[in-house]
């Protein structure tokens, strides 16, 4: 019976430890190589306009719709997106590729992009949402297939923007990793500085 209690004891101080250095002080040692090593990546990206008010995030898929849901042909379209934008509510549709829904909303898709953008091919991430329905960038193709709708509305030449695009252009991750991205929140932050 002795031997069962200090077993017991041992074990229970030795959770009570190591919940203490694992669950608290690992959290509080990340939380601070973040905010010394990386703040604007630990504190979420946020972007803020000069009186200092939230704008978006640099990591979070924003809509460019007016409130009727219909695209604003001044900016750049972000990815279709299964949480409606809601960085609380990042989720997949989880639809499979014969779903009746998903192949009507990607028929839908192509009708509404070439509405807006012309007529000729569709890319792929202009039609379906990514993973997290927050994916923040688009593909080269997508934001090449835009620029003569966005310049038109802007009434600049498409030369101005084709070269915001090609800033705006982020490389694959380390070289290799995935393809080349633009990051929609930060070109339309651009056109509208320019």
């Amino acid at each position: 019976m002795r031997t069962t209690l200090r077993t017991a004891g041992v074990a229970v101080r030795a959770m009570l430890v190591f919940t203490a250095v694992l669950g608290v002080g690992y959290m509080l040692l990340i939380t601070a190589i973040g905010q010394v090593a990386l703040p604007f990546q630990a504190n979420g990206s946020l972007v803020r306009s000069a009186d200092g008010a939230v704008v978006g995030s640099t990591l979070i898929g924003q809509s460019f719709q007016d409130a009727d849901g219909q695209a604003l042909p001044q900016y750049f379209q972000s990815r279709p997106s299964a949480a409606k934008y809601d960085g609380a509510a990042s989720t997949g549709s989880n639809l499979g590729p014969e779903n009746p829904d998903l192949i009507a909303s990607i028929q839908q898709g192509q009708s509404d992009f070439r509405d807006l953008n012309g007529a000729g091919s569709v890319p792929a991430d202009a039609v379906t949402a990514s993973g997290s329905g927050l994916d923040p960038d688009i593909s080269v193709e997508n934001a090449e297939r835009q620029v003569a709708r966005v310049a038109e509305a802007r009434g600049i030449p498409s030369s101005e923007v084709e070269a915001l695009v090609a800033q705006h252009t982020l490389p694959r991750d380390l070289g290799y990793l995935g393809d080349p991205r633009v990051n929609v929140f930060e070109l339309n932050r651009a056109l509208d500085a320019r």
